[in-house]
């Protein structure tokens, strides 16, 4: 008995640590980056040396235009947290220019209104 509750125990936790993982699962994009998932549309993110830029696409990857989306990201880098703001560039993407290059393991968050009313948040870590 104090077996198979061990079991259901590990289970459990197996299941509560891959959740969220099975949900937004991070894979490679079209232009190189990280695509993230967020209300039916996908937020690819692709960092320069001097500007962040993302790409947007619906599910099946079609791009998205980005004129009139109103978005900002926010970098949290060696105890800091830097705010950015990101402009629409044509045709589907949003840019934020950088006062210096992202190091590895810096925390990237982006959140976004599109025309079409939906919200988008994504997060990442640069590798």
């Amino acid at each position: 008995m104090a077996l198979k509750k061990a079991q259901l125990i590990a289970a459990a936790f197996a299941l509560a640590v891959a959740s969220p993982a099975l949900g937004h699962e991070e894979v490679k994009g079209p232009n190189g980056g990280h695509v993230m998932e967020s209300s039916g549309h996908h937020i690819e993110f692709v960092p320069s040396q001097t500007e962040v830029t993302f790409y947007l696409s619906d599910a099946a990857g079609k791009p998205i235009a980005s004129k009139g989306t109103k978005a900002k990201v926010f970098v949290q880098e060696g105890g800091k947290t830097i705010p950015l703001v990101l402009t629409p560039t044509d045709p589907d993407k949003l840019t934020g220019k950088l006062a210096a290059p992202l190091s590895s393991g810096a925390k990237v968050a982006v959140t976004a209104t599109m025309t079409d009313g939906h919200n988008l948040q994504a997060r990442y870590v640069v590798p």
